[in-house]
């Protein structure tokens, strides 16, 4: 089948926003890690060094080498890639080799830098996931052959995610796993029963830990304790407020400097907020709208379905982690914890999601329509 397609030119419009994005998010991290760089390493471009060695310089070595390799190679390796994946995922949890921050055990210590293997997880089961439902072919609408298998690895998958804590990462696998689950043709009563079960766990998962039912409290009271459980988001918007049509300028945030909670993560959009205004992140989201609108059209003529699945897992992990960073910042929904794509600071997380879009475009070598790419 493989040998009969033939490649033409990637999606530029598609390149050119992902690399955007990218030049985006290390000036992003530049700006806004000097106060805590500062504070932490007695210098100010700590963070962003860091950034730039470990994220966008690693990240864009991968990307190289994978956008130049035929995505349907990748079927041959996504069960042992989903194996270590869920082997680093437990070493998490090993003493001497697994660390943790804030409550939460999330990384592996690797020497000089860390790895969230979590982050690897978003880019090995979208793989595993499409390929498996394009082997099920009709019988992914089978209870037995296609939503049993389905949901038993999704319960394997938040259990390992539940015990690091991770809740919020585990609410994007999951989904996006519905979003391929339903693209390759589910039936829509085995979706609604997921949902329904999905919300149920969740509600389950808040009401046992004070710290996400905080989260909740703040997001249907917003006034309620502004110096205590309200506070992340009581800066945020302040942030964000205070930087008006064209923001204070670039470098001068106040709420940087060691007032606004993670700046440099789940908090990055409220700085550019500040520095660079309505036209800065009005940029930033018609970047991420340009990613979407050419990711889900390389799923429409992608030359097979495991090629369709995997475009439609990648735009829609980009595309929907964005919008609940976003929308988390300006209090439309409760705080999360889940960075910015490509803007937040994170090696693992920035290497991840550039080896997944080197994959994505090189889906779009292969799309049965090469005008498509040029409209």
């Amino acid at each position: 089948m493989y040998g009969n397609i033939k490649s033409h030119e990637p999606d530029y419009i598609l390149m050119t926003a992902i690399f955007a994005l990218v030049i985006f998010g290390l000036i992003a991290v530049s700006s806004a890690s000097v106060p805590i760089s500062q504070e932490k390493f007695g210098e100010p471009y700590h963070y962003f060094r860091h950034q730039a060695i470990f994220g966008v310089f690693t990240g864009l070595i991968f990307w190289a080498i994978v956008q130049k390799i035929p995505y349907w190679i990748w079927k041959k390796f996504v069960f042992p890639a989903l194996i270590l994946t869920f082997l680093l995922l437990i070493l998490v949890f090993i003493p001497g080799i697994g660390y943790g921050y804030g409550g939460a055990e999330r990384w592996i210590n690797l020497g000089i830098f860390s790895f969230q293997p979590a982050e690897l997880c978003k880019l090995t089961f979208i793989l595993y996931l499409a390929a498996w439902l394009e082997k099920k072919n009709e019988s992914v609408r089978s209870f037995s052959e296609g939503f049993v298998p389905f949901i038993t690895v999704i319960v394997f998958v938040s259990v390992l995610m539940i015990l690091q804590p991770d809740i919020g990462t585990l609410g994007l696998i999951a989904l996006v796993s519905l979003i391929i689950y339903f693209v390759a043709g589910a039936k829509l009563r085995y979706i609604g029963f997921l949902i329904v079960m999905g919300l149920a766990a969740l509600l389950a998962l808040i009401k046992i830990a004070p710290y996400r039912m905080n989260r909740l409290t703040v997001f249907l009271h917003p006034d309620v304790d502004p110096q205590g459980i309200g506070y992340q988001i009581n800066q945020a918007l302040l942030a964000i407020g205070s930087g008006g049509i064209f923001g204070r300028g670039l470098g001068y945030s106040r709420q940087k400097f060691l007032y606004l909670p993670e700046p440099i993560g789940d908090s990055i959009f409220a700085i550019i907020g500040e520095e660079l205004g309505f036209i800065g992140v009005s940029v930033l989201i018609v970047l991420f709208l340009i990613l979407a609108i050419r990711g889900f059209k390389i799923a429409i003529y992608a030359p097979d379905v495991f090629g369709k699945l995997v475009a439609v897992g990648v735009t829609s992990w980009f595309v929907f982690q964005a919008f609940i960073n976003i929308a988390a910042n300006r209090g439309l929904i409760p705080l999360t914890g889940i960075p910015l794509p490509f803007i937040s600071y994170g090696g693992s997380a920035l290497v991840v999601s550039l080896i997944a879009a080197g994959i994505l475009l090189n889906i779009s070598k292969y799309t049965r329509l090469k005008k498509a790419h040029r409209r």
